[in-house]
């Protein structure tokens, strides 16, 4: 099976040896996306939920580049680094997608790369 990478300057550039994202056949696999702001690479400014937000708008720019959008989303794997924010990355993720909802984890974490307090991941299905 061909894979096809996904990449965009509207999301951070890699920091390692992997892609943005990856697509094989009608699935794309898009690879943790950390705080991080695409212009300077740095971490957003604030707290967890400013964290948490620039996490899903790395998302969406990655599942564009790839010709889809948030909602197109099957699965969410997301790592905190202190599961009492929980609640607040719920809060928070739904202002990104609409129901139906993709099927998710959430786990915490000990830590993240540039020290983060939120990471996600996630897989996008394409209907062409």
């Amino acid at each position: 099976m061909e894979k096809n990478i996904i990449h965009t300057e509207k999301a951070p550039a890699a920091i390692g040896a992997y892609s943005q994202a990856v697509r094989a056949g009608n699935t794309v696999y898009l690879s943790g996306q950390i705080p991080l702001v695409a212009e300077t690479m740095q971490i957003v400014d604030g707290g967890f939920a400013e964290q948490a937000h620039q996490v899903f708008k790395n998302l969406r720019a990655v599942a564009e580049a790839a010709g889809g959008s948030l909602n197109d989303l099957v699965k969410v794997n997301a790592y905190l680094t202190d599961l009492s924010n929980f609640a607040t990355f719920n809060e928070i993720m739904a202002q990104y997608f609409t129901t139906p909802y993709p099927a998710r984890a959430a786990v915490e974490v000990s830590a993240l790369p540039k020290s983060a307090l939120v990471e996600a991941e996630a897989i996008l299905v394409l209907d062409k």
